[in-house]
């Protein structure tokens, strides 16, 4: 194998969900009496903490509106938005045949709540396919590398036999604060010449073309 640990983000990376992130952020936006958000600057944040997100779109918001904005979010995003969530064409196959393979551990590093992110887990039946998991409220935001650090010393994997693969600058440059190889896949949010300056060592435009990759082929 070409890792023993692929690290994988989960927005925009492995689930088709920018949509609806953007859908619930502007509601939420214009819930909490912030105005407008345009599409392309909520796009930016995806991978962000919630709170970090939300103090980049809303530079100079109170606590009690980022707050406010904050709850909308959570509202509009598990209640009030139906905004179709599916995992990119051959995400499934390729976990499938990476998790065949003997010794391969698998993990996700996201910017989701842990609550959010189990709950995804279940909604797509999708949690047993990880070894492991970190969420940015449960540890530091993108891009500050402390998720990958504890998930390096709980699957007691060396940085060096590690991978980080992504579709946001953030992903990518975590990684490479800790000298960990880093794979930019251009399907996310970010563009493919912004993910080229943190100096991936792949960079993925289809999804066969990742898992290929990862195996070796």
């Amino acid at each position: 194998m070409r890792y023993r640990l692929v690290i994988f983000d989960w927005d925009g990376t492995l689930m088709d969900s920018a949509a609806r992130i953007v859908d619930c952020m502007q509601a939420a936006s214009r819930d909490a009496g912030w105005g407008e958000l345009s599409a392309d600057a909520v796009r930016n944040i995806i991978g962000l903490g919630l709170p970090e997100a939300i103090a980049t779109l809303c530079p100079g918001i109170d606590p009690d509106r980022a707050e406010l904005l904050r709850s909308r979010y959570a509202w509009h995003f598990v209640e009030g938005n139906d905004t179709p969530m599916r995992f990119f064409a051959g995400v499934e196959a390729g976990v499938t045949g990476l998790r065949g393979r003997d010794g391969q551990r698998l993990a996700v590093a996201t910017g989701k709540s842990r609550r959010g992110l189990d709950r995804v887990f279940r909604d797509s039946d999708s949690g047993s396919w990880f070894h492991a998991s970190r969420t940015a409220d449960e540890t530091r935001s993108k891009p500050h590398p402390l998720m990958l650090e504890e998930l390096l010393e709980e699957l007691e994997v060396a940085v060096e036999e590690a991978v980080m693969v992504g579709d946001t600058e953030y992903d990518l440059e975590m990684a490479r604060a800790i000298g960990m190889d880093r794979v930019a896949v251009t399907w996310g949010v970010h563009a493919p010449e912004r993910l080229a300056a943190s100096q991936p060592a792949f960079t993925a435009e289809a999804v066969p073309e990742l898992f290929n990759w990862l195996q070796g082929r």
